[in-house]
């Protein structure tokens, strides 16, 4: 996300510039992190599921539909997800317009 930032700072200094308020940046970045998380749940969650029925049979007492492991990984996940976008969307919300703009 501090990647994704740094490439759109131009554009970040053309809202601000234009009058978006911090808050908007903010969710803009977080939006597109939990985007992201979204996408790799949905793939990762079945793939997880799909193996974990596999092991079922390898492994004793191990269940393949333990709601609460998935349950707290998804939860891992997304709360990965917002902190690593939101520090990094402060740091973007932070930023002079009028500095960013002069940088080209």
């Amino acid at each position: 996300m501090v990647h994704a930032v740094s490439e759109r700072r131009h554009e970040i200094g053309v809202r601000m510039a234009l009058g978006a308020l911090t808050s908007e940046v903010v969710w803009l970045f977080v939006r597109q992190s939990l985007t992201l998380a979204a996408i790799g749940v949905a793939i990762g969650m079945p793939a997880a599921f799909g193996l974990a029925r596999m092991l079922e049979g390898l492994f004793f007492g191990v269940r393949a539909s333990d709601a609460p492991t998935f349950a707290v990984a998804l939860l891992i996940i997304t709360v990965a997800a917002v902190a690593a976008s939101y520090s990094a969307a402060q740091r973007a919300a932070r930023l002079d317009p009028v500095a960013t703009l002069r940088e080209e």
